[in-house]
């Protein structure tokens, strides 16, 4: 057992966790900083799409998570457990203790492929492949060129999840790539979705409706993957509304797993009902513990959980935080931006931008709800730059 104490204690060192302590460690005084993160890998996970559509391989996504921890931080390579908001103190899986002045939570996300009945050990096996993880994304693309006939199911669950338009951008890409090869004809492609509707903002979701209606896509919405019959190839769908199940032979089938925050983070006292750390939308301070502040995936934010999402709410956490710090009050505002790149197909992209509002608030003079090669170029060569070097080094 051993004990620390730390300024700030961030816990997770994905997008958001480093975005933080880099801002923080640009200060002209930066305060001490402590980061918990177990992982040796950090994973531009954004282009697991164009990896499992065989563009990319996948290891062009993966660093060292060494080289993005800002110099001058104390990195703990642990797994956070347990947190005590009154002693400030957070205990981890190896028995450290750590005594903080304020708490970042950043975690990310938990994928709970255990809630599909039949999956566990069939995953990357026999046509059942997921672009959701490092391990699997290569198996995405494995089957996909092996495809000749049959469906193509591509699943989206009803839990909030990262990145909620990645499950269509892969099927979009299987639409063109079996066009391609000829043997489009022979199979159908089916997109079997928990929500209600294509996408959530109006302008998206018609522009993303015309494309489905153009490629000649089977949709089903309400319905959720629950369970997976390996030895016949069948695929289970309860139905959301009431009613009967749905079941569907696949030849491909896609998952995109259930998620939720972490395990620890769910039952710790940040948590609200739903298990997220509950944080106030526009400040992202938590409203029980003023010294903990959250951003990212595993937050109570209520907007799609992206890199993009986080790049915004990074700068407004720092300036709230060092606010709190001095006990000025919170001028921060987070509205909610997310921006969801929607890769339609091989060098078509529609780049959706929104608020909490579900307005679009577009970064370019030009239709964004229209396929374009230039938004396609910068989600597969842009971004991934500008995140390496810009995002996790702080500079923007």
């Amino acid at each position: 057992m051993s004990s620390s104490n730390t300024q700030i204690l961030i816990v997770g060192g994905g997008t958001g966790g480093l975005s933080v302590a880099a801002r923080l460690m640009a200060l002209p005084n930066p305060p001490k900083v402590t980061l918990i993160e177990p992982s040796e890998k950090h994973y531009y996970q954004p282009l697991w799409t164009l990896v499992g559509g065989g563009v990319f391989d996948k290891s062009i996504t993966e660093r060292d998570e060494g080289d993005y921890v800002p110099k001058g931080v104390e990195w703990i390579k642990d797994y956070a457990e347990e947190f005590d908001p009154e002693k400030k103190t957070v205990k981890t899986r190896g028995g450290r203790t750590i005594t903080y002045e304020q708490l970042v939570l950043a975690p990310g996300i938990q994928l709970d492929w255990q809630k599909i009945e039949g999956l566990k050990g069939n995953l990357g096996k026999d046509g059942i492949c997921s672009n959701y993880s490092f391990e699997t994304v290569d198996s995405t693309w494995k089957f996909l060129r092996s495809m000749s006939a049959g469906n193509a199911i591509f699943t989206f669950p009803s839990t909030p999840m990262k990145c909620a338009g990645a499950p269509q951008k892969i099927m979009y890409l299987a639409d063109d790539h079996l066009r391609r090869r000829g043997v489009r004809g022979n199979t159908k492609i089916i997109y079997a979705s928990a929500g209600a509707a294509i996408f959530g903002v109006k302008k998206y979701a018609e522009a993303l409706n015309k494309v489905v209606a153009k490629k000649q896509i089977e949709t089903h919405f309400r319905r959720e993957l629950v369970a997976v019959r390996p030895a016949s190839k069948e695929a289970v769908f309860k139905n959301l509304d009431g009613g009967e199940e749905l079941i569907l032979k696949y030849e491909l089938l896609h998952v995109v797993p259930p998620q939720s925050a972490p395990d620890f983070i769910k039952k710790s006292p940040f948590a609200n009902a739903a298990g997220w750390a509950d944080v106030e939308k526009y400040t992202l301070q938590s409203p029980k513990f003023p010294d903990v502040f959250a951003l990212g995936d595993a937050s109570s934010l209520p907007t799609s959980r992206t890199g993009a999402a986080i790049r915004k709410q990074a700068p407004v956490l720092v300036e709230n935080l060092l606010a709190h710090r001095e006990g000025r009050a919170l001028t921060g505002r987070y509205d909610g931006y997310s921006s969801c790149p929607l890769v339609t197909g091989y060098g078509k992209l529609i780049l959706a931008e929104f608020d909490y509002d579900g307005t679009p608030v577009e970064s370019f003079p030009f239709d964004q709800a229209e396929e374009r090669y230039s938004m396609y170029a910068l989600k597969a060569y842009g971004l991934p730059e500008l995140y390496w070097n810009g995002m996790l080094r702080g500079r923007m």
